[in-house]
């Protein structure tokens, strides 16, 4: 029987139930680790307390050691278990705006929060845990695939609280889960911190649009803030093909259709082909994995869509190379001349550390694709785009070094943050030092 999710989790101790919105992340020296039970540790010091009193008056004194301290905690925290106490614990880790929730057989759970890893304090994980865990939220046809399948991605949503992306896996013979955290209400644009000459891209009637990024870079979150947007302010109707569905849009002046692979649609391509014949404005292709992806969404493009996807690449270069590159040396000309008439731009992103602690902060490389950017790929010259974006004084043209210089002039990230993200350290480096001589007025004009 599954856990109401509005309650909190039972980390009973002597009856005592936590608040789960308790703040969990403390750290240790070196060590951070995820505590869900301080309220764990309130109890079992006034247990103690309690107990030191009872034994003083019966002239039997009792020492209150930390040792003590950690039998009463370990005792509580064997209340926790992921199966019994599914949803509850879910609600726990969105309550700590945590990520990804990783879950394997022979550890406790396990956290990302803000980029790092973090180990929670509940007890191990056991196969059956795992599994009985699943079986709480997915439906009879995922289940099914389960005993057959090693690898498999799908999506559940708790009611209230979150949708899940969810990568089930074998691990040593084991299973084990990766849970994406994707928050019910899509978040504003303005709260992402993102430049809003972004918006400009969903004023946009055709074309093609690119977000990439590593992996956790929060592709998928922009996206879903600019289409959002446009939700909000224009008339269109946007069809999104995902694998799996994450955010879920709630029509406001558009009207959306979310189509999820291997349930509404068989592949990415297949969906696109169908969508032209569905009267869309915008579609959404969730990732240009594939060649046949690429060519369908280039041709959606160039019938007069507007098309946005997202690739693993980090930055324009790399992202106009990869896409040329996935079709055979005999086609490239053709693509490239392609890909130059309906490129509108690329937005390349990387979520850095705060130089005060909380949170991350969005790094975009942006390039809209200029008349110039446009002869540049025409001509094949595609590596001299870098220095166009890194000389530009417009916002329409942003390398990914200038937008970590005015994060970190802003003092938004550290000296160090901004190294470790550049693909161009050395440059940057220049840069922050001022080799360059004035940098207000390198950037600035």
């Amino acid at each position: 029987m599954s856990h109401n999710p509005s309650s909190p989790l039972p980390l009973t101790h002597q009856g005592v139930q936590p608040n789960p919105t308790a703040p969990l992340i403390t750290a240790q020296n070196t060590s951070i680790l995820v505590d869900p039970s301080e309220e764990v540790r309130r109890l079992a010091s006034k247990v103690l307390k309690s107990q030191t009193e009872e034994a003083k008056a019966s002239a039997q004194p009792q020492a209150t050691t930390n040792a003590q301290i950690a039998v009463k905690e370990a005792q509580a925290r064997s209340h926790l278990a992921i199966d019994t106490h599914a949803e509850a614990f879910l609600k726990m880790a969105v309550a700590q705006d945590v990520s990804d929730i990783h879950i394997r057989v022979g550890y406790p759970p396990i956290f990302r929060f803000n980029g790092e890893m973090m180990f929670t304090k509940m007890g191990t994980v056991t196969e059956e845990q795992v599994m009985a865990f699943l079986h709480k939220f997915v439906s009879e046809e995922i289940k099914a695939q389960l005993d057959s399948k090693m690898d498999l991605d799908f999506s559940f949503e708790v009611q209230g609280l979150a949708r899940f992306r969810v990568s089930y896996l074998h691990e040593m013979d084991n299973p084990a889960l990766v849970l994406r955290v994707v928050k019910m209400k899509i978040p504003e644009f303005t709260d992402l911190g993102l430049p809003p000459i972004l918006l400009n891209f969903t004023k946009m009637s055709k074309g093609l649009v690119l977000v990439t990024g590593p992996t956790g870079s929060g592709k998928t979150t922009s996206l879903a803030a600019m289409l959002n947007h446009l939700n909000r302010y224009q008339s269109q109707h946007v069809i999104t093909l995902e694998d799996p569905i994450e955010f879920v849009y709630k029509n406001e002046r558009s009207v959306f259709t979310q189509r999820q692979l291997g349930i509404d649609t068989a592949s990415f391509a297949a969906g696109i082909k169908y969508a032209l014949r569905q009267d869309p404005d915008t579609i959404l292709v969730g990732e240009m994995r594939d060649r046949e992806t690429i060519q369908a969404a280039l041709h959606a493009a160039e019938t007069g869509h507007m098309v946005f996807s997202t690739l693993h690449t980090i930055d324009a270069v790399q992202t106009i190379g990869r896409i040329i590159n996935q079709f055979e040396p005999h086609e490239r000309e053709t693509v490239r001349l392609q890909l130059a008439s309906v490129l509108a731009g690329t937005i390349s992103q990387r979520l850095a550390r705060r130089l005060d602690g909380r949170g991350r902060v969005p790094i975009t490389e942006i390039m809209f694709v200029t008349s110039t950017v446009k002869d540049y790929i025409e001509k094949n010259q595609i590596e001299d785009i870098y220095q166009l974006m890194s000389d530009s004084k417009n916002d329409e043209l942003v390398s990914m070094n200038k937008c970590l210089f005015e994060a970190y002039n802003a003092k938004k990230i550290s000296y160090d943050e901004a190294l470790e993200i550049s693909e161009q350290p050395h440059e940057l480096g220049m840069m922050l030092k001022g080799v360059y001589g004035s940098a207000e007025d390198e950037f600035y004009g």
